[in-house]
């Protein structure tokens, strides 16, 4: 059965992005965005991979699926992109959207949770939660692994990995790496 991880980047106090969606705050070393590139390279997206020296089609090494809520995908459509992701199956789940105007992109209007479950009974490549927060919250019981990428700031306030209600789950760290500038790239497993 595929696995569903969280990879995910967040500040010092737990928050992804912004109040706003902004992530230019989260200071990415040339160690870490190489070592990205090099480990993670379908975490990118099509559009970015080139700035990455990696050529559009580069072969994922962990997921060939992607799940993410609207407020991720909708940075992607501001600029113009509609399958940011073009390299790997993706769905964006919003009962709001409407439509996705991309054939490669399927829009889950339903219970993002049934479609995760039959996602995991496939055969393939784990799948990637991407975010956002509210939506990782929705999932937090599908997740099977966090891969954490912290950043060494602290914002105060902005849009948290996780914003739903209060529920302790336990998983456990079981490797850590660091990087030049002081970011740390941390997995964890469900207990």
């Amino acid at each position: 059965m595929r696995k569903l991880v969280y990879f995910v980047g967040m500040s010092l106090d737990g928050y992804i992005a912004g109040p706003s969606g902004e992530i230019e705050h989260h200071p990415l070393g040339a160690d870490m965005a190489a070592w990205i590139a090099a480990e993670y390279p379908e975490t990118l997206p099509t559009h970015a991979r080139p700035h990455f020296g990696l050529a559009a089609d580069a072969p994922s090494r962990h997921f060939d699926t992607l799940v993410m809520g609207r407020g991720t995908y909708e940075p992607a459509l501001a600029i113009g992109v509609t399958s940011p992701y073009g390299h790997m199956r993706q769905y964006v789940a919003s009962s709001t959207l409407g439509a996705i105007d991309d054939p490669a992109v399927e829009l889950v209007s339903g219970d993002p949770i049934a479609v995760v479950r039959e996602l995991k009974a496939e055969d393939g490549m784990d799948i990637w939660l991407a975010g956002g927060g509210r939506f990782a919250a929705a999932l937090l019981d599908e997740i099977d692994e966090l891969i954490i990428k912290s950043y060494p700031v602290v914002l105060g306030t902005g849009i948290p990995a996780f914003a739903g209600r209060f529920r302790p789950t336990l998983f456990t760290p079981t490797r850590r790496m660091g990087f030049e500038n002081g970011s740390q790239v941390t997995w964890c497993t469900r207990n």
